[in-house]
């Protein structure tokens, strides 16, 4: 049964959340009492976001890809908050064009935004949450990011390179306090496709029946943070047919609980050993 008050006056850091799936986070979050960090580039859309919200919040505007400017929210976040209790790693932009129709610059701008940059915040907040020894980390991946899907290459190698990191990174961390979530979203009702690069990296500007016809932003959040507080580590959101995709690549918790068993048992103390 999921804790009624795993989010009570806790803070957390939403990048990518003047819309969409962030913006519906940090909704959620504030109806069940958590305080909000808001980042993404656009302060306006951040501070109408910070309006619907009925807890604190406070609005740090950068873009992802600029490290300095991310390394001086996470100051900001961290003077305001006292603490950053969870960190959502969400900022991303997706894609709709073949590969053999795809500038190489797509690709690294894509993984750059999606992966690299999501990394390097983490890593940002990594010290901290491993000194207190608790927090929570939470990664937007996708069912893109379980199952190949066509016309999304760059997509998702940046979303299967995000799992991988988050997978590895709760095995080294699962003696330290802090968990790790993984969330494969399906079709959500958002700006994802209208926002998504084309093959020649400009906005496509137009949306898929099938985000059109998704899971309610709101209610997606709803089902992301039910299963945050019942301490589930791989989390999918998704109907249908795409559902069915990620449940037959889902990790077992038995595999899980075998790679958190390594580093119980000491097998980072002597990878080190040997170096």
């Amino acid at each position: 049964m999921a804790d009624a008050n795993a989010f009570e006056g806790h803070a957390w850091w939403i990048t990518g959340a003047s819309s969409g799936i962030g913006a519906a986070l940090a909704r959620e979050l504030g109806r069940r009492g958590a305080r909000i960090v808001l980042s993404g580039r656009d302060e306006a859309r951040l501070e109408a976001v910070a309006t619907e919200i009925a807890t604190e919040t406070l609005a740090l505007p950068f873009d992802v890809r600029d490290e300095d400017a991310m390394l001086a929210a996470r100051g900001r976040a961290l003077e305001w908050s006292g603490g950053i209790d969870g960190f959502v790693a969400n900022a991303g932009i997706s894609q709709r064009s073949r590969a053999t129709k795809t500038a190489m610059e797509v690709y690294r701008d894509i993984i750059d935004i999606d992966l690299t940059a999501q990394i390097a915040a983490t890593q940002a907040l990594l010290p901290h949450m491993t000194t207190r020894g608790s927090g929570r980390l939470v990664f937007i991946s996708s069912i893109a990011g379980k199952v190949g899907v066509p016309m999304r290459t760059a997509y998702s190698a940046a979303k299967f390179g995000l799992a991988g990191y988050a997978d590895a990174l709760r095995a080294e961390l699962s003696q330290n306090g802090v968990d790790v979530h993984v969330i494969y979203p399906g079709s959500v009702a958002t700006n994802v496709s209208r926002n998504a690069l084309t093959g020649e990296g400009k906005a496509r500007g137009r949306s898929d029946r099938a985000i059109d016809e998704g899971i309610p932003a709101d209610e997606a959040a709803a089902t992301m943070l039910d299963a945050i507080a019942l301490n589930q580590r791989e989390i999918i959101v998704a109907r249908g047919m795409e559902e069915a995709m990620g449940e037959m690549r889902r990790t077992p918790d038995q595999l899980f609980d075998q790679v958190a068993a390594m580093v119980a048992n000491g097998y980072m103390e002597k990878m080190e050993a040997d170096e």
